[in-house]
């Protein structure tokens, strides 16, 4: 199959744009095409991915997954474990690594809230 070369048409319409239009046009669709992802993102997660995070934040199989199953269990598991974990960090002022352990242990569970 022979594809017709249409690219001299479908340039035109990009000939007049500066360098700085083209950029900025370029994230645009960028932003364009990667917002389904992003919602889906959003909502779609599952005990695995929380864990996987964890573990890049720096946490142990064994203590990603008790962040992970405590999480789960306040029906908290769609906000994130890793976001969970920052936002205690935030909230007392304390290192990511402690909150995470404190939350592996049960604390901060009750007073963790989440904006929009």
């Amino acid at each position: 199959m022979i594809r017709e070369d249409d690219f001299s048409e479908r340039r035109k319409k990009l000939s007049g744009l500066s360098d700085v239009e083209l950029e900025a046009r370029f994230w645009s669709l960028t932003d364009e095409i990667m917002q389904p992802l992003i919602d889906l993102a959003k909502t779609h997660t599952s005990p695995s991915i929380e864990r996987s995070i964890l573990l890049r934040m720096g946490f142990s199989s064994i203590e990603a997954k008790a962040i992970v199953d405590r999480c789960a269990e306040k029906g908290l598991l769609g906000k994130g474990a890793g976001h969970a974990v920052w936002k205690v960090a935030q909230d007392r002022n304390i290192p990511i690594r402690t909150a995470g352990l404190e939350l592996a242990e049960g604390k901060h569970w009750d007073n963790l809230t989440f904006g929009k």
